[in-house]
């Protein structure tokens, strides 16, 4: 399923996709806080492991198009990790540094928040943030996000959000 915020398109990424991702994703600066792939290569497999999981879930991560512009900024979504598996439907986000600041992890993780609630209809998410990523944690806790605790082997805070009671039903998400 793709979707349509205010100021983004989250569609399933293409093989195209991967140098632009690459260009962030491979960054050891910009993935400072969590994993960071060493080559292209490697960038490639991370999303065609995620693709195989979208067959088999229903859910992935999107790649993140500006409307406006029509450039690929981002990575990110609802998923089950298939690098470290156990902790369930998570939300998480990559972004090219060049966007950071513009509130699009914020309307990404409202838009998975309303998929997990009204579409996928999952008891709970979660999601990790590295205690130095502030604005990642910020991101989590506006939308709803609690600290369960400290990961020291990962290194990161485990946050959860439960569904919302009021959450029915309903259709796929805020397309606009």
């Amino acid at each position: 399923m793709d979707l349509e915020t205010e100021h983004l398109l989250l569609r399933r990424p293409k093989l195209a996709d991967v140098p632009a991702l690459f260009a962030f994703l491979g960054d050891p600066q910009a993935m400072r806080f969590t994993h960071c792939d060493r080559t292209l290569r490697q960038c490639r497999r991370r999303i065609a492991v995620h693709e195989w999981f979208r067959r088999r879930d229903g859910f992935a991560p999107w790649t993140i198009v500006t409307k406006r512009e029509g450039r690929l900024v981002g990575w990110g979504g609802l998923y089950n990790d298939p690098f470290e598996p156990g902790w369930g439907v998570e939300v998480g986000y990559y972004f090219h540094p060049d966007v950071w600041g513009r509130g699009y992890a914020g309307e990404l993780t409202a838009a998975c928040t309303h998929v997990a609630d009204r579409t996928l209809a999952l008891p709970e998410i979660k999601a990790f943030a590295h205690p130095e990523n502030i604005g990642s944690r910020r991101v989590l806790e506006k939308a709803g996000f609690e600290v369960v605790r400290f990961v020291p082997e990962m290194a990161r805070f485990l946050f959860r959000r439960e569904r919302r009671s009021d959450a029915q039903p309903g259709p796929a998400g805020p397309s606009r």
